[in-house]
This record gives structure tokens, sequence and C-alpha cells, in this order.
């Protein structure tokens, strides 16, 4: 029989080491991946910024890290980690490698939803002598802001299964909570217990992110 006094806390504690971990992530992944991700796009040929250098550049990056699966990224970033965080355990730690892996996937999602802007609309932006930094901001970004948001929503329930993962190496969090007290003592209250925190806290994301999109779409 669990003692649901004692485990209650833990719960607690863990959705929020994973809240944390998830939240700054999306932060920082999210704005690091959108200027790649927007890189990707100005520099491609025919492009208001068209350069095949830069272009190459930014996708044999994109496409060499994006393969990796998370739990060996996770251990190959462990002396990159150490140098930068100090450690290779903990939230913060887990943070910088969740960071790294998901901010290429943010790319790669960017990337792909300004490609279904109508270059019209730019063409007829640059031939008004719109700034080209400004097109970005005021025409691109926002034509494509309702599927970006779609995107981002797929980015939290993607960050949110790295940081379970990232529990298996000491990261805290609904993954350590499930791995150490569920899985590791046979408990499968405890296991299914944060599995459901889990689904609950995705749905909730997803429906958010859904509602937002729909709001924006019909601007």
């Amino acid at each position: 029989m669990n003692d649901w006094s004692v485990l209650g806390p833990e719960l607690l504690s863990a959705l929020g080491e994973t809240l944390y971990m998830v939240s700054v992530t999306l932060v920082l992944a999210g704005f690091l991946g959108m200027l790649v991700g927007v890189g990707l796009y100005v520099t491609r040929r025919g492009n208001i910024l068209e350069n095949r250098a830069v272009h190459e550049g930014l996708n044999l990056v994109v496409n060499f890290v994006r393969p990796i699966p998370f739990i060996i990224l996770l251990a190959a970033l462990g002396p990159l980690t150490q140098q930068v965080v100090g450690t290779r355990l903990g939230p913060n730690a887990a943070i910088f490698a969740m960071t790294i892996g998901a901010m290429f996937a943010v790319a790669r999602i960017v990337e792909q939803n300004l490609m279904s802007v109508d270059p019209g609309v730019v063409e007829a932006a640059r031939s008004m002598g719109v700034s080209r930094g400004r097109i970005i901001t005021t025409v691109i970004l926002p034509e494509a802001l309702g599927p970006l948001v779609l995107g981002y929503t797929f980015l939290v329930i993607g960050i949110t299964d790295m940081s379970a993962m990232a529990g298996a190496i000491g990261a805290g969090g609904l993954g350590d909570f499930a791995l150490r007290l569920g899985y590791q003592r046979f408990n499968d209250e405890v296991t299914w217990a944060a599995v459901a925190v889990i689904v609950v806290l995705v749905q909730l994301v997803q429906l958010v992110g859904n509602r937002l999109a729909r709001r924006i779409l019909r601007r």
C-alpha cells in the first residue's frame, strides 16, 4: 500500500521540476530555434537574403543534430554540460542539453511554416521599399503566426518528453519520479500516477495551443 502523504509531495515537487525544465527550455530553444529557422528560410535560393553558403551551413548543422536520439545526445553533451553548467546532474544540466536538442527541431518547424507564406505578399512588401528586416518581422512572421503556434505547441509536448528522458540521468522531474519510485521498485501505481500527470499536462498544452491558433487563423 502506497503512502501518498509521503509520495504526494514528491510528485508535486517532481511536477514543479518538470514545469521548470520545460518552460525554460521552451523560451531558450524557442528563441534560438526561431533565429536558425528564419535564417534557413531567408537564405534559401530566391529569398530576400539568399546566401547559399549560409543556408547549406545551417542546413548541415540542423541535419546533423536532429537525428541523434535525445538520450544519446544527453550523454554526448556531458563534458560540454559540465563545462557550461558546472554539473551533469539536475534540472539545469538537463535544460542545457534539452535546449540544444530542441532548438534544431524548432528551426525546422519554423522554416517549414515560413515556406507556406505567400511569396506574393513578400514581393509586394519589397516593391514598396520595405526593408528586409521589417519584411521578416512585420510580414513573414505574422503571416505564419497561426501555424507557428501549432508548431510550438507540438514543441512543448516534445520538450516534456525530453524532460522525462532526462530523469533517467538524474535530472529530476516526473521522469525521475516514475523511474526511481515506480519502475525500479516495481510499483505500478506510482508509475501510472506520473503517466497520468504527464498526460493531463500535455492535453492542457494541446488545448491551449489549438484554441490560440484557431483565434489567430480566424483574423
